[in-house]
C-alpha cells in the first residue's frame, strides 16, 4: 500500500543552526592551530547573546568573540532590526578544561607510535551508539524528502546572498518540509506536500506579503530546484502538490530573537531525516575523539559504500562502544530485506567488521577528522555532500595560517571495490 513520508530542513539563520556553525567554527579554529586538541563546545544564542561553553584541552589560544561574530556575520546578521546583530551582541565565553578523568581514557601515553599501538591506545570519548545509512533512492545515496528540504532552503540561501533583487525581502532563518508518496516497493511516486517558512521583511500590507512570498517560491525557487534534479525525478513535482508558504500569515520576528537556539538540537535535519536511526548523539561543537561524530561518520561511509557496490538497495548500520575502550562493543547491519547476496544480514555485518576498521583512532585516520573541516558540515546537513578539496584560512593571536583539507571525506566510493571482492560483487 502506498505511504507518505516526510522530512524537514532549516536553514543557516535558523537559531539552532547559528549555534552549530559557532561551536563547529571553534573546532576548526582550534584543530588549524593545533590538531591534537579535545573540544566539546557547546553554543546558546538568544536576543543580544551569545553563550559559549564547554570543555578543552588545547596548546592553542583563541578569540572565541572574534570567530563568533564573524560566523554570525557570514550567516547575514548584520541588521539592528533582526534584535541579534554580529557587530553588537554580547558574546559570553564560559569555556574551560577538559576533565581529566575522562582525558585519560582517549589519550594514553604509548611508547611505539605505529599504527596498531596508538589504535588500540585511543579509547572511544563516550559510551553510545552510532547509526549511518545510505539508500539508492538519489545519486548522493540520500532520502528523497531530506534531499529536496535542503534544496528548496539552499535555493533561498542563493537567492538571498547573490540575487537579492529576485526576493529582496528574505531574512536568514528559514525551514522547509517535503511529504512524498512512495510505493509499496518503496519507490517515490510523487510530492504530495511542500511547506515553506521564511523569515521576511515587514510589509506595510500583510496579506500581500503573503501572497507575494507564495508566488515567489513556488514559481521562483521550485523551478530552480526541480531543475537541478536528475529527469526521471521531474515528474514529481505535478500540479497537485499542496503548497504551504508562511502559514502563519506573518514572519517577520526570527532568529535567536524569535527563538533561542541551541547546539545540537536539529541531529535528524543533520542526518537523514527520520530515515534509518539515530543514536541522540548531536556532531556540531565535537572533536573527533567524541563517537558521537567520528562514528556516526564512519557509519554513513560505510552504508554508502555498501549501497553503491550494489550490495544491497538501502542499509541501517550501527556501531556502539564503551568509552575508554578502542574495539566497539558491536557492529549492526539491516539491509531492509534489499541484500542482493544469499546472506543474513548477521553474517554481512561480520564481513562489513573485517572490512573497516571501528576503532576510534582508525576512524580518524581514515576520514582524515583531525583536520578543520567542520564548519561546512553545520548546514544543511552533515550526509549527502560533495566531497573536494579546499583550502582554508585561520587567523589567531596576530597569525594566519593557510590549511588544504578534504571536505567529507565519509562520502566517498573508496570502499566498493572492497567491498565488491569480500560479497563477491
Amino acid at each position: 500500500m502506498p505511504y507518505l513520508f516526510t522530512s524537514e530542513s532549516v536553514s543557516e539563520g535558523h537559531p539552532d543552526k547559528v549555534a552549530d556553525q559557532i561551536s563547529d567554527a571553534l573546532i576548526d579554529n582550534f584543530l588549524a592551530f593545533d590538531p591534537s586538541s579535545k573540544v566539546a563546545c557547546e553554543t546558546l544564542v538568544t536576543t543580544g547573546q551569545v553563550v559559549l561553553a564547554g570543555e578543552i584541552k588545547t596548546d592553542t589560544y583563541l578569540d572565541v568573540q572574534k570567530i563568533a561574530r564573524e560566523v554570525i556575520r557570514k550567516i547575514g546578521y548584520t541588521k539592528s532590526e533582526y534584535m541579534f546583530e554580529a557587530n553588537s551582541c554580547g558574546v559570553f565565553s564560559a569555556l574551560h578544561d577538559q576533565s581529566a578523568d575522562i582525558n585519560q581514557g582517549v589519550d594514553r601515553k604509548v611508547e611505539n607510535n605505529d599504527f596498531e599501538t596508538l589504535a588500540n591506545a585511543q579509547g572511544a570519548g563516550d559510551q553510545g551508539m552510532m547509526f549511518g545509512y545510505a539508500t539508492s533512492e538519489t545519486d548522493n545515496y540520500m532520502p528523497l524528502p531530506l534531499d529536496l528540504a535542503h534544496a528548496i532552503l539552499r535555493e533561498m540561501s542563493h537567492i538571498r546572498n547573490n540575487e537579492s533583487d529576485l526576493m529582496p525581502y528574505l531574512r536568514p532563518d528559514a525551514k522547509s518540509q517535503v511529504t512524498i508518496e512512495y510505493s509499496d516497493d518503496d519507490q517515490p511516486i510523487r510530492i504530495d506536500t511542500i511547506v515553506v517558512s521564511t523569515q521576511h521583511d515587514d510589509f506595510a500590507d500583510d496579506e500581500t506579503m503573503l501572497a507575494k512570498i507564495r508566488e515567489d517560491v513556488i514559481n521562483i525557487v521550485i523551478p530552480r530546484v526541480k531543475a537541478k534534479l536528475k529527469p526521471e525525478l521531474h515528474g514529481l513535482f505535478d500540479a497537485d502538490i499542496t503548497y504551504y508558504i508562511n502559514p502563519t500569515g506573518k514572519f517577520v520576528i526570527g532568529g535567536p530573537h524569535g527563538d533561542t537556539g541551541l547546539t545540537g538540537r536539529k541531529i535528524i535535519v543533520d542526518t537523514y531525516g527520520g530515515k534509518g536511526a539515530h543514536g541522540g548523539g548531536a556532531f556540531s561543537g565535537k572533536d573527533p575523539s567524541k563517537v558521537d561524530r567520528s562514528a556516526a561518520y564512519a557509519t554513513r561511509h560505510i552504508a554508502k559504500n555498501m549501497v553503491a557496490a550494489g550490495l544491497c538497495d538501502q542499509v541501517l548500520v550501527q556501531v556502539s562502544y564503551a568509552i575508554g575502550v578502542a574495539k566497539p562493543c558491536g557492529l549492526y547491519v539491516n539491509t531492509y530485506g534489499t541484500s542482493k547476496v544469499d546472506m543474513h544480514d548477521g553474517a554481512i555485518a561480520e564481513k562489513i567488521a573485517q572490512i573497516f576498521d571501528m576503532r576510534p583512532y582508525a576512524i580518524e585516520q581514515r576520514l582524515k577528522l583531525r583536520n578543520p573541516i567542520y564548519s561546512e558540515t553545520a548546514a544543511y546537513g552533515h550526509m549527502g555532500r560533495k566531497n573536494e578539496v579546499v583550502t582554508k584560512t585561520f587567523g589567531s593571536n596576530g597569525k594566519t595560517k593557510e590549511v588544504e583539507v578534504e571536505l567529507f571525506t565519509w562520502e566517498k566510493l573508496d570502499f566498493v571495490d572492497k567491498v565488491k571482492e569480500a560479497f563477491g560483487l
